[in-house]
């Protein structure tokens, strides 16, 4: 049985356990483990359908496990797709919301961008895009994974074909992927921000392989300085790419003006610039390759034993066609966490690799994932409280 439990709440002690002891009414001990709800493939394929038809065909093809003899058993063997679908009709619809500044908004879906494909539904995508002139929507983490993957998983399955790219950067963070110490990013630090700037450079790198010249939007923290400011807006100009501040935490949409102009500028000048990395019909290993190499920049992809056995039975069992979608670290461009800015001459090594059939992607796990958070040493429990009045403190 490959299928794992699920709990919407973290707990590192769920990460494996050992279930059925107490005999035989009990069920049968065997090793176990739970995931986060967000990381179920429910959620992904909650995300990959076009409406509730393909919604229920799809979670009748998530798969199980198999029998002794060898037999692959999905959720429609179980006859439990029907109650799946019936269990999501109304989780299958966006949630239309109204941000602070009364502006719509649609939030819907949360797969993971580490382990999932870290986008929100097609449906709601769509559902904007009639709806607006223009939609913005996120991939979560950095360029090598939720945009990899909102552009070779979600555009593919849906027939989307975006305008504009934005690769949202930070200083702090480039100071951080340049040599500064987590406790040290607040202070200024030019030589740090500027050794970060190889970092940024394969991010837009990456963009521009899918086709885009990408605007970046810097996320302004009160801690930046103006010449830090100026540096990379300097740096960007210097490239022939789009830059602008982006002060939409303090100040609201007026923050962000000078950004949206650029993106519609960007969209307008660019209709039919989007190209994948990879087609359907390659095969699983020259499309891993070309993501770990071209995006990562991996000089080689090794694969254990175990994974290569399972891409083998994955074809045996007629998918081959499925996307790819990689799981690993978001720390890094690597899979190893602790390379930081632009690390070259590693290597990928993919330990293992599960079938996500009902999403319709594998995933190839490389390095060490955690699929069940746990709680940091000091919780935020701790700081909320309640007087006799019934007022809450802490929340925020």
């Amino acid at each position: 049985i490959q299928w794992k439990r699920v709990i919407d709440m973290n707990d590192r002690a769920l990460r494996d356990t050992v279930i059925g002891l107490g005999g035989t009414k009990q069920g049968i001990p065997r090793q176990e483990g739970f995931d986060i709800t967000a990381a179920s493939e429910v959620m992904a394929t909650l995300c990959m359908a076009e409406n509730l038809k393909d919604l229920k065909e799809r979670l009748g093809n998530i798969y199980i496990g198999e029998t002794f003899d060898g037999k692959s058993i999905f959720a429609r063997d179980l006859h439990a797709h029907g109650a799946m679908a019936a269990l999501l009709k109304d989780a299958i619809k966006p949630n239309l919301v109204q941000t602070l500044e009364e502006t719509p908004a649609i939030i819907h879906g949360g797969p993971f961008a580490n382990i999932a494909q870290g986008t929100n539904t097609i449906i709601a995508t769509k559902m904007g895009m009639s709806l607006s002139d223009y939609v913005v929507t996120e991939a979560g983490f950095a360029s090598e994974l939720g945009a990899e993957k909102f552009f070779d998983i979600k555009c593919q399955q849906g027939g989307l074909s975006p305008h504009a790219v934005v690769i949202v950067a930070t200083i702090r963070a480039l100071k951080y992927h340049g040599g500064a110490k987590l406790k040290e990013l607040a202070a200024p630090d030019m030589k740090a921000l500027q050794n970060g700037f190889d970092n940024l450079d394969k991010h837009i790198e990456n963009m521009q392989l899918f086709g885009f010249n990408p605007v970046v939007a810097i996320n302004k923290f009160v801690s930046d300085t103006s010449e830090e400011i100026d540096l990379i807006m300097s740096y960007c100009k210097g490239k022939g790419i789009r830059c602008a501040i982006n002060d939409s935490w303090e100040k609201g949409g007026e923050g962000a003006v000078d950004l949206a102009e650029l993106v519609v500028e960007a969209s307008n000048s660019c209709p039919s610039c989007f190209t994948p990395l990879y087609k359907k019909e390659e095969r699983y290993e020259e499309k891993i390759d070309k993501i770990a190499k071209q995006l990562y920049g991996a000089k080689n992809v090794e694969y254990s034993v175990k994974a290569k056995e399972q891409l083998d039975y994955f074809e045996s069992m007629n998918l081959s066609n499925l996307a790819v979608c990689m799981a690993k670290t978001q720390k890094s461009l690597s899979d190893n966490p602790n390379l930081k800015n632009r690390p070259k001459d590693f290597t990928v090594k993919i330990r293992e690799i599960e079938l996500s059939a009902g999403a319709g992607f594998i995933v190839p796990i490389a390095g060490n994932i955690m699929r069940m958070p746990g709680l940091p040493s000091t919780p935020s429990a701790e700081a909320i409280d309640i007087d006799e009045n019934g007022n809450i403190s802490g929340l925020f």
